[in-house]
């Protein structure tokens, strides 16, 4: 194609830009959708049809050039093409020719391979056949061993057996008839294998159950001879001690090998449960045969649990409680010794039901006892009983209890007539001092008692500290711990001081102690009984330690063991606390009296138009009898309850003082009132300093002196009565002169007191006259004490 043409082609399409891009575009292998989209958007898809039709022209002529350039090649290519299909021609002819000369040469040699593959064939027929012989024969073997071992009655060898069988063999039986009866037998000969092994179990149930009471009784009887070395021991023990007071006894401690037989062992046969536990182990059925053992066991347990009904309890607690004895034996030596067919939950869950139900029996029967005799035998068998267990590990702390209920029971008379005693002595006395005009008087309430420290006899007569109650409570409480002693000692250990000691605590406070309370705040008592109440427990609670030793003696406890720490009776402290209760008795009788005369104080003149001369008739009532207080428990209060006792009064009058000030039934008061109470406040400061000193109470050395118990009042007075009341509000002059007032309380006394006589012409000359400088400092300090609330 020339330039001219190609130019008139140009020229043709009337857009010869558009077409040479176009033909870039094409050249290119680039996307035309972007061109076509923009024709047919813009309206004018026919010039790009046009182009595109330029543009075949234009490469249709290209095609022909270059057809027109290699026409000569063409024809040379198509020639060698010729002449190598000819060569192959003759190629095909010779593979042809050698084929079949190759299949004449085989077809001899396939015959001899066929027969060489049939021969294979039947050499693995005939291995397969010898294979599967040997393992049918190694199957019935084992299957003859077993049913040989079940004859024997081996039957853990047979379960092994079978085990193996079925883990090596049976998934490799080729022949399906014997895989199929063996499969089916396995299950059978184990069910037969548990059902015999199980027989076997049943009948041990039977025998264990048989010999399980003497196996208890076997065990509580060599407790009971532990119990006896122990005893006769303990004995040569404090005889040893005794004399080593004196000297050393070189055979005192001596090693006595007569009767040291040792203990018999407990024999019975436990070979048939650990052989089905291991047969029931082999055949997985571990957990099935210990829920069956535990079961089986338990319901034994329930029969034993059950008590006769056609004999009496005291002749049938001892082979009852043998029997719960042994089995719980069997159950601990099954428990180390079984390989874990027990647990020890299960055993502690079947020795809970057990000794639930035996404390349930046992409280049951001792409700129905009367006899102290027949609580002493079955007691000491249930001890028995209880050390038995506990030497196999098992808790008997509800035996323990049971016993301490048996005690209560067996206590109750003996408890009941000494509350009586109590209650009636307490009752009859009336509180005085004792007089003892004779010796022989004196060894028997006094000496024989150890109610005094000496030993020599005073001058007679005597006044005692106490009064005639005192001996005789001592008596009792004596005559209780023999009894006491005497019960625990029949039939029991020899350790039972702690048991007398508990004993005579709850004696001291649940009878003795709280019979002097009823007492107390019965409220019927005199000022000089409850001092004499209050000394009597003081002479008591000293003799608390005198009881002990009693009681320690009867034991056969050293006394040296009584001399350490906390060996003393609780009820001492109790007593003490009870006299101190006395103490606060004798505040609030004292209190009340003193309120008695203080009523009187509210029907006074508060606005009395001149100041009295004298204290008011409810103070010196008030002296009177603080003096009779003082006189009465000086003889027997301690002085440190002195100190509390007349210092609390004296508070209380003081606070009775500013508590009328404060209440509602004084409206107003004046300063001549004041006065009259200032006057009635020095008497009572002159006989608090007088009796501080004059009793000797000064000599306890107390921060606060009987004078410093009425501050707040005198420092009341003192402020109303100042020329310049207003200087209470100076923090300085408040903290030195008013320190114990309540500013609250004084701006309420305050706005009640009237500085001016109460009467019609006073009034009005007050109005015609210039206030005073101390009524206006007194106003000050009440309008200062309204804006400091």
């Amino acid at each position: 194609m020339t330039a001219q043409t190609k130019k008139r082609g140009a020229a043709e399409n009337g857009d010869g830009g558009t077409g040479l891009g176009l033909a870039a575009f094409i050249a290119n292998n680039e996307d035309l959708g972007p061109i076509v989209r923009h024709a047919f958007e813009s309206g004018k898809p026919e010039a790009l049809l046009h182009s595109l039709r330029n543009i075949v022209k234009m490469k249709e002529v290209e095609i022909e050039e270059i057809c027109r350039l290699h026409y000569e090649e063409f024809i040379l290519a198509v020639d060698e093409l010729r002449g190598v299909l000819v060569d192959a021609d003759e190629l095909k002819g010779t593979l042809a020719d050698e084929n079949l000369r190759l299949q004449e040469v085989a077809s001899a040699l396939l015959l001899k391979l066929d027969e060489l593959l049939e021969l294979y064939s039947v050499n693995r027929s005939v291995g397969e056949a010898l294979a599967t012989l040997k393992i049918c024969l190694r199957v019935t073997s084992l299957c003859k061993i077993c049913n040989r071992d079940i004859a024997e009655a081996k039957l853990h060898s047979a379960l092994k057996t079978l085990e193996l069988i079925e883990k090596d063999y049976l998934q490799n039986i080729p022949l399906k008839l014997l895989k199929k009866v063996i499969q089916k037998q396995i299950p059978i000969v184990k069910l037969y294998i548990e059902k015999k092994v199980c027989g076997e179990f049943n009948e041990w149930l039977v025998y264990i159950r048989r010999i399980g009471k003497e196996i208890g009784q076997t065990a509580i009887g060599q407790a009971s001879l532990a119990r006896q070395k122990d005893e006769g021991m303990c004995a040569r023990q404090r005889e040893a001690e005794e004399c080593s007071s004196v000297g050393f006894d070189e055979h005192a401690y001596t090693l006595d090998v007569e009767n040291m037989d040792e203990e018999a062992m407990l024999e019975f046969d436990l070979a048939p449960v650990y052989r089905a536990h291991h047969i029931h182990i082999g055949l997985g059925l571990r957990e099935k045969f210990r829920e069956y053992y535990f079961n089986n066991r338990l319901m034994q347990l329930n029969l034993d649990l059950q008590i006769s009904t056609s004999q009496p309890f005291l002749e049938s607690h001892q082979p009852f409680l043998a029997q719960i004895a042994g089995f719980f034996i069997i159950e601990d030596r099954v428990l180390r010794t079984a390989d874990g067919l027990l647990s020890e939950s299960q055993v502690e869950t079947m020795w809970e039901t057990a000794i639930s139900k035996v404390t349930s029996i046992l409280e049951q029967q001792f409700s129905l006892m009367d006899t102290a005799n027949h609580l002493i035998n079955v007691k000491g068998y249930i001890s028995l009983l209880g050390t038995t267990m506990k030497k196999y590990g098992y808790q008997a702390t509800l035996l323990v209890e049971i016993l301490g209920k048996n005690r209560d029971k067996y206590l109750e008379l003996l408890i009941s007539d000494c509350r009586k005693k109590i209650k009636d002595v307490l009752s009859k006395d009336s509180y005085e001092r004792m007089v003892i005009k004779k010796k022989n008087e004196y060894d028997m309430n006094v000496a024989a008692l150890q109610l005094e420290p000496i030993d020599v006899v005073p001058d007679l007569p005597y006044v005692a500290p106490f009064s005639c109650s005192v001996p005789s409570t001592c008596r009792i409480v004596r005559s209780f711990i023999e009894d006491l002693v005497r019960y625990l000692s029949y039939g029991s250990s020899m350790n039972f001081y702690d048991v007398v000691k508990s004993y005579l605590d709850k004696f001291l406070i649940e009878i003795l102690n709280d019979g002097f309370l009823n007492l107390i705040h019965g409220g019927s008592l005199e000022f000089q009984q409850m001092v004499q109440i209050a000394g009597n427990i003081a002479v008591l609670e000293r003799s608390c330690d005198m009881f002990l030793r009693h009681a320690a003696q009867l034991c056969g406890v050293p006394r040296h063991l009584l001399e350490k720490p906390h060996s003393g009776l609780t009820a001492k402290a109790v007593l003490k606390a009870t006299q101190n209760a006395a103490y606060n008795g004798l505040i609030t009788l004292v209190n009340s009296k003193v309120d008695e005369f203080m009523l009187q104080l509210t029907s006074i003149n508060w606005t009395v138009e001149e100041a009295p001369e004298h204290a008011n008739d409810y103070m010196n009532e008030v002296i009177i009898y603080l003096h009779e207080v003082v006189s009465s428990g000086q003889q027997i209060v301690p002085m440190d309850a002195l100190y509390k006792l007349v210092s609390g009064a004296l508070s209380h009058i003081a606070d009775s003082i500013i508590t009328v000030l404060l209440s509602d039934r004084v409206k107003r008061f004046n300063a001549n009132a004041v006065a009259g109470i200032d006057i009635d406040l020095k008497m009572l400061e002159g006989f608090a300093d007088n009796t501080y000193h004059s009793t000797g109470l000064s000599d306890l050395r107390k921060e606060t002196s009987f004078k410093d118990c009425l501050a707040e009042t005198r420092q009341l007075v003192n402020l109303l009565l100042s020329n310049q009341p207003e200087s209470f509000m100076n923090p300085v002059t408040r903290e030195t002169n008013y320190g114990s007032l309540d500013p609250k309380k004084v701006a309420i006394i305050c706005d009640k007191f009237k500085d001016a006589p109460d009467s019609l012409f006073g009034s009005l000359s007050s109005r015609a006259t210039v206030q005073s400088a101390r009524k206006k400092s007194l106003d000050v300090l009440k309008r200062r004490l309204k804006d400091f609330s």
